[in-house]
C-alpha cells in the first residue's frame, strides 16, 4: 500500500505525530495547506492528522473540499488534544468532526501537548478564561480534560506518545 500523511499541527504535536507515522510507514509527509488534491489521488491510503481546537480538527476541511477526489481509497483522521486519551472524548470528536461526506472514516485520538507561553495571545486568553470557569466547579466533579487542564496549568507539558499511533498502525494492517 503507498500512502501519504497530511497534517495541520499550530502548535507542533500532530507533526510530530506525523513524523512519527513517517518513520513507522514509509509514507510521505505534507502539511495540508501545501497539498494539492492532483499529488493525493495518486495514493492508496490518506491519512490526515491536526490539532483540535473547539472540538474541531484542524485540517479536516482539505478532506471535507476533496472527499469526492479520494473515493476508494483508505482514509484515516487522527486529532491531536490536550486532554487524556478517554473513549468518550474519541466518541465526542469522531461525533463532532466525521459527519455528512465523512461519516464512516475511522477517527482516532493522541494526546498531545501544552505550553501556554508558546500559544497565541488569542488562545491563551481564551485557556484562561476556560480555567475560570472550571475553577468554579468541585474538583470531584472534573471531566477527565477539566483536570488535565487544571493540572496542567501554566506548566510546559508533553504527552505525546508513540502508543497513540498504535490503532492507526494496526487499521493500516488489516
Amino acid at each position: 500500500m503507498n500512502g501519504i500523511l497530511l497534517y495541520q499541527s499550530k502548535y507542533g504535536a500532530a507533526k510530530k505525530y506525523a513524523g512519527w507515522l513517517k518513520e513507522e510507514t514509509g509514507f510521505p509527509c505534507m502539511e495540508t495547506k501545501q497539498a494539492k488534491i492532483s499529488d493525493i489521488q495518486s495514493y492508496d491510503a490518506v491519512i490526515l492528522g491536526g490539532g483540535i481546537y473547539a472540538s474541531g480538527i484542524a485540517g479536516l476541511s482539505f478532506l471535507k473540499k476533496n472527499i469526492h477526489a479520494l473515493q476508494g481509497r483508505e482514509i484515516l483522521v487522527f486529532g491531536v488534544g490536550a486532554s487524556p486519551y478517554d473513549e468518550k472524548v474519541l466518541q465526542a470528536v469522531s461525533a463532532h468532526n466525521m459527519t455528512e461526506k465523512l461519516s464512516g472514516i475511522p477517527c482516532f485520538y493522541c494526546r498531545g501537548a501544552w505550553d501556554m507561553a508558546s500559544m497565541t495571545a488569542v488562545d491563551r486568553t481564551l485557556c484562561k478564561m476556560l480555567k475560570k470557569v472550571v475553577a468554579k466547579k468541585d474538583p470531584n466533579e472534573y471531566e477527565a480534560w477539566e483536570q488535565a487542564l487544571m493540572e496542567a496549568g501554566n506548566e510546559k507539558r508533553d504527552w505525546t506518545d508513540r502508543k497513540y499511533l498504535q490503532p492507526i498502525l494496526e487499521k493500516l494492517k488489516k
